[in-house]
């Protein structure tokens, strides 16, 4: 058994060690926003329990263990969105903040009931994959939308920004999972980029752009 904040903690380390392969007290500190001394007692912590490799200033990786608790909590996590949504119709910018306190629900027998009730779903609602029981992942080989050229497409598969605001920017203009989108004009300017989908054809900015994740 392991508290909330030490679940937080290993989560962090892991999300961060996912996409910057680089997790230090300065990093987890920002993450969490709380204090670099604070981190760092934490981390010893963790450290004593076999849960983390750390070597002060020299970032942290997480233990075999470690790994397990954290692919425990991001399953949880993910599977809670993928309810919330699929089942009880919250949308996408609303399911976080109740997925980040169902995540700490000890029980694994429930867990599995509501993985299998669902399906076994592969992908949370932003089109992270979630683990399996046994922890292991599928990846889908997303890459920004950025890649494309002029007249290129791809379909959109998943998000890199997963703040309210723009999930909810992303599902006024219908740019939602599962859209195939063309490219058919970059400005030299501002990087903004011309879309065609659904018929339509609209701008977005660059910083739309490169938190759109697609498959080709």
């Amino acid at each position: 058994m392991h508290s909330f904040t030490e679940e937080n903690y290993i989560k962090s380390i892991y999300h961060l060690l996912v996409r910057t392969q680089s997790a230090t007290t300065n990093d987890i500190a920002a993450v969490l926003g709380t204090k670099a001394a604070s981190v760092t007692d934490m981390l010893k912590k963790l450290a004593d329990k076999k849960l983390i490799n750390y070597t002060r200033y020299q970032g942290v990786s997480l233990t075999e263990s470690g790994e397990q608790v954290a692919l425990a909590v991001v399953r949880k996590h993910r599977l809670w969105e993928y309810f919330l949504v699929e089942k009880l119709n919250f949308k996408w910018d609303e399911v976080h903040e109740m997925a980040e306190e169902l995540e700490h629900i000890t029980s694994t027998k429930l867990i599995d009931r509501l993985d299998e009730f669902m399906g076994c779903p592969q992908f949370d609602p932003h089109g992270d994959p979630i683990p399996d029981v046994d922890g292991r992942i599928i990846q889908q080989q997303m890459q920004p939308m950025l890649v494309l050229c002029k007249d290129q497409s791809g379909t959109i598969a998943g998000v890199a920004n997963h703040s309210p605001a723009f999930l909810q920017y992303l599902e006024k203009t219908q740019l939602t999972l599962g859209q195939t989108i063309t490219v058919k004009e970059v400005t030299d300017y501002d990087l903004s980029v011309q879309l065609h989908t659904n018929n339509k054809e609209f701008n977005i900015s660059h910083e739309v752009a490169k938190n759109l994740l697609i498959i080709i």
